[in-house]
């Protein structure tokens, strides 16, 4: 990373959710060379700041209470700011991420996500920031630019598919007690024996939990729990 401890990269997260903003801060934190220099928690208030704090990279939530996103970009480019953007939404709209490369929207990070996947996009945006000089030629850009990208998605362990771990998430996100496997099963339409694969990848990749269901007659029962974003990472 080429960002020095004299200089660190300066975050501002501006993110309406406070628990989701306290998360996001104490992620940019734990990333050597960055360093959160405050949170916004509507898009006001992140102009106000920018005003008075130099800041070299906002972290931003798209759906903001007062002003959408992208339409805050355009109004600070407008006003000359000129900070970085990582994007940070459950939005999927491919046209939204069109619309933000042309704002200087340089990631976008899906929620929910782990400490893992920001630091990640952290990384190679420091990585990309840093590069300096003359490129000798086209690869040279292109070795630049592709730091920007993220790796592909890690491969699924065999046997499992990505539409039914879509599905079985989703099942898993939608219940704030929790499923067993036979609960996932039933909800999903798959066996219970290929429900308790998925949730236990899940539970491997940090993004459920699992504990066991006393108060039944029997071996007590596996109840999985989708581990939310400002619960990962501690």
């Amino acid at each position: 990373m080429s960002s020095t401890a004299e200089q660190p990269i300066r975050v501002l997260v501006v993110e309406d959710d406070p628990v989701a903003a306290d998360a996001h801060v104490m992620y940019v934190g734990r990333v050597p060379g960055f360093t959160a220099v405050g949170k916004a928690h509507t898009g006001a208030e992140a102009r106000r700041m920018l005003d008075r704090t130099p800041v070299d990279l906002l972290l931003l939530d798209l759906h903001l209470p007062d002003v959408h996103g992208l339409q805050l970009a355009r109004s600070l480019r407008a006003a000359g700011h000129h900070t970085d953007v990582i994007a940070v939404t459950s939005a999927r709209d491919l046209t939204v991420v069109r619309e933000g490369v042309s704002l200087g929207v340089v990631q976008y990070v899906l929620k929910p996500f782990t400490f893992a996947t920001l630091r990640d996009r952290l990384v190679r945006y420091a990585e990309f920031r840093g590069a300096a000089g003359e490129a000798s030629g086209q690869d040279e850009v292109d070795r630049a630019l592709a730091r920007l990208r993220a790796p592909g998605p890690a491969a699924l362990p065999k046997g499992l598919s990505g539409p039914t771990l879509e599905r079985v998430t989703g099942a898993l996100r939608g219940s704030d007690e929790g499923l067993t496997a036979a609960g996932v099963a039933e909800t999903v339409g798959i066996s219970r024996i290929t429900a308790r694969r998925y949730l236990e990848h899940l539970v491997d990749s940090g993004r459920a939990g699992r504990a066991p269901q006393y108060g039944q007659v029997g071996r007590p029962e596996l109840v999985y729990r989708w581990v939310r974003e400002s619960e990962r990472g501690r």
